[in-house]
Order: structure tokens, then C-alpha cells, then sequence
């Protein structure tokens, strides 16, 4: 008894120690095991026995496929579900490290962590405007943006509800500094009027944003003049006239300043300029940091719910996969202990088992993969984002996360097979061959 307690608690930490392990080896690691493996399959004469049991043992798989699609349904479900979650922070993500470069700047507040806690007065923008580094426009005039952000409620496409959006106000220049920005439908919307411009996710997400449209925002009438397209943040946001804005809503001050610089030296030259003048507390940031920064605790967050989500549901399709085995070893009992008593040692009785077991861990890691590719990449969806508007993002199946949720998928195979195998190689001959 004592020797077959340290022999299941051995197995326990041996179990634990390869789980750590691949979870942390890279994909050349898990190639280099794949390898060696085949290698030790077809070269060795344990190999050769174990391959010979395998093949026997999936051969079988078509008469008892109702149990064994228990595997390869509950690991399909914790690679869709897994592989899912993280999509969706890696979208949000990806859309916010789209926006902007490492060529221009945003200018805040000092200490202001978004745009919504930040105030920049209007005196403090000529001041901004005249120092080094700045790039200048086709009329000499430096490239800079004083921007105002307001959140305004519109009715969500989906069901009608009243969603939180984002209301930026520019210049004339801000249509060169954010270079992305594309016009697709409509026009730009002109100076002292209350007219806008949406973004084609704004547009996708929320009622009433065609162009023609009239809506009613800060109890005044806005008409939808055109459409445009940037391929990052910018596509959830309706633009107007600063100044329109402003007098709207009672705002005397912009919340930021964004600059096109003339180049990496001329970010640092800025930066350092901006350091330098005790008139300006003022923090410069490259836009690219700056919204790659603004998606990083969501991101956090959604890969820890995905992660411990899909740990919830591996548990259960670990012991799917262990009552399905064991029951496999149960019911080839007699297979197993005839295989025992003509030379079949216990390792290649093991590894025959494990190799059944993560083929079809293989099987479900692939199906799970491709139902999350084939439904969820390229969806579009918004979340709130952290000026408190939703930002329009989509989905983003990528290959590290489909090889994510194929380690996932094996890992769980290793988990459900080892025992079963480790109770076939322990199947007494006798016993076994009475019994049956």
C-alpha cells in the first residue's frame, strides 16, 4: 500500500513538473519533443511495440466513438472558449497599438493619464506651437492639434440602448496631423457649423450616423456630413469643429494638443523643449505609446477571465477524458493483458494509451481552433475603453493564440491519459485475462 501511495504521489508531482514545463516551452521546444519522440517510436524497439498498441487501440476508436467524442468535444469547448476570450483582448488591443506612431505626440496635463482627466488651456497652445521639433504644413504653419473630447450618448444598432461615445473637436490641422484619416463617403465637415464626420466604427455600432442624418446632441441639431476610416481608435469617434464644440458645451479649454513631429529627433527635441519651459506643465507621450498604454489593464484583465475560465472548463474535460479512458482500459482489458503476457512491457503499454489519448486531445484542440477562427475572427464588437466611450475593435484570431489553445488541448490530454495508462501497464495478467 505504502509503495503504491509514493508510486501515485511520484506520478502526481512528475505530472505537475511536465505540465510547468509545457506550458513555458516555445514552439521549436515542442517541435524538438515531437521529434525526438518519433524518432524514439521507429528507431527503438520499446517504440516499435508502443507504435504496433497505439495502432491497435485507434483502430478500435470507430466502435466505441460515443465515449471518445466526450474527449474531443469537452477539449473542442475549452479551446473555442479559451482561444475566444483571448481574441477579444487581443483585438482591443491590437486596434489601440494601430493608433497613432512613434512620429508624433499627444500633450496632456502633467500627471493626466487620458484625455478625460486632462485640461490644456488656450493660452498654453501658442506656446506649445513654438517650440523645436514640430513638423510644418504645405503653408509653413506648425502641425499641431488642440483637441476636445466629449462623451455623448447614442442609441447602440443592437437593441436600441443608449451607449456612451466619443465627440472629439479639431481643427483644420488635425486632418494632417492624424494621417490616417480617410474620407470614404460625404465630406469634411466645415467651420462654425454644427456638422460632423464619423468613423466607419461609430457608424457600424450606433443608429442614426448616415450621412444626411440629423441627431440631436447638447440640445442642438448636428448634421452627419461624412464618413471616414482610420483602421485604429479613431474609427469609434465623431468629429466636429473644435470651436463648435466647445461653445456647445461650455468648454473654454482643450483637453489635449496632438502634434505631428518632424521625425524621431524632432520628438525628442520636442520633449525636451517642453521639459525645459517652466510655463508649460505639460506631458508629451508619442501616440502610439500613449494608446497602447490606454488598453493595457483591459487586455489584463480579459486574458485573466479567459485563463481561469478555461482552466475551470479543462478541469472538467480532464476528468471527461479521464472516465472515457478509463473505461477504454476497462473494456480492453483483456486486449491489454494478452498484449502483457506475449512481451508487451509496461512502458510501451503506457505510452500506447497516452498516444490514443492525445491524438484525440489533437483532434479537439484543432476542431475548437478553427470553429473560434471560422466564428470570431475579424467580429466586430466595442467595449469601454478608458476615456469612458466605447471603442469599436475586432476580434483577432492569431496563429500564437490557435498554438495557444492546441497546448492547451494536449496538456489536458496528458492530464486525462496518464492515469488510465499507468493503471493498464499496472493490469494484473492473471486477473485480467480470468475476468474477461
Amino acid at each position: 500500500m505504502n509503495k503504491q501511495w509514493l508510486w501515485n504521489a511520484l506520478s502526481i508531482l512528475a505530472l505537475l513538473v511536465g505540465l510547468a514545463i509545457w506550458i513555458k516551452l516555445p514552439w521549436y521546444g515542442v517541435l524538438a519533443v515531437a521529434v525526438l519522440l518519433a524518432l524514439w517510436l521507429l528507431l527503438t524497439r520499446s517504440g516499435r511495440l508502443a507504435l504496433a498498441a497505439a495502432r491497435i487501440g485507434i483502430a478500435s476508436l470507430p466502435q466505441r466513438w460515443g465515449a471518445s467524442s466526450v474527449i474531443v468535444v469537452g477539449i473542442a469547448g475549452v479551446v473555442g472558449v479559451l482561444v475566444a476570450m483571448l481574441a477579444m483582448g487581443e483585438g482591443f488591443q491590437a486596434t489601440l497599438n494601430s493608433t497613432g506612431d512613434e512620429v508624433s505626440t499627444i500633450v496632456l496635463r502633467g500627471g493626466s493619464q487620458a484625455e478625460t482627466n486632462s485640461v490644456v488651456t488656450r493660452d498654453q497652445v501658442p506656446l506649445v506651437s513654438a517650440l523645436p521639433g514640430i513638423a510644418k504644413g504645405a503653408d509653413g504653419r506648425p502641425l499641431v492639434s488642440p483637441e476636445l473630447s466629449q462623451v455623448v450618448n447614442l442609441p447602440s444598432k443592437s437593441d436600441g440602448t443608449d451607449v456612451n461615445a466619443q465627440f472629439r473637436g479639431v481643427g483644420e490641422q488635425a486632418w494632417t496631423v492624424h494621417d490616417k484619416i480617410r474620407i470614404t463617403e460625404g465630406r469634411k465637415f466645415k467651420p462654425g457649423l454644427r456638422e460632423i464626420v464619423v468613423g466607419q466604427g461609430a457608424r457600424g455600432q450606433f443608429r442614426g450616423l448616415d450621412v444626411g442624418k440629423t441627431l440631436r446632441l447638447g440640445n442642438q441639431d448636428w448634421t452627419v456630413v461624412g464618413a471616414f476610416v482610420s483602421g485604429d481608435a479613431h474609427d469609434s469617434e465623431l468629429w466636429t469643429d473644435a470651436e463648435t464644440l466647445g461653445s456647445t458645451y461650455n468648454r473654454s479649454a482643450y483637453q489635449s494638443i496632438s502634434v505631428r513631429n518632424d521625425g524621431k529627433a524632432g520628438v525628442a527635441a520636442f520633449k525636451a523643449a517642453m521639459a525645459a519651459d517652466p510655463r508649460l506643465k505639460l506631458d508629451v507621450e508619442t501616440t502610439h505609446d500613449y494608446y497602447a498604454k490606454q488598453g493595457g489593464g483591459l487586455n489584463k484583465l480579459i486574458t485573466i477571465l479567459g485563463t481561469v475560465i478555461g482552466a475551470i472548463m479543462a478541469i472538467g474535460a480532464v476528468f471527461g477524458a479521464l472516465n472515457t479512458m478509463y473505461a477504454a482500459v476497462a473494456g480492453r482489458a483483456r486486449e491489454i493483458a494478452t498484449m502483457r503476457a506475449i512481451g508487451f512491457r509496461g512502458l510501451p503499454v503506457v505510452l500506447a494509451v497516452m498516444l490514443e489519448t492525445m491524438l484525440l486531445a489533437l483532434v479537439g484542440g484543432v476542431l475548437g481552433g478553427l470553429v473560434a477562427w471560422a466564428i470570431f475572427n475579424g467580429y466586430s464588437v466595442s467595449t469601454l475603453g478608458n476615456n469612458f466611450s466605447q471603442v469599436v475593435f475586432q476580434f483577432k484570431v492569431s496563429p500564437e493564440l490557435l498554438w495557444t489553445g492546441l497546448k492547451w488541448a494536449l496538456g489536458i490530454g496528458l492530464v486525462g491519459g496518464l492515469f488510465p495508462a499507468l493503471r493498464a501497464a499496472r493490469l494484473p495478467v492473471t486477473t485480467a485475462l480470468r475476468d474477461a
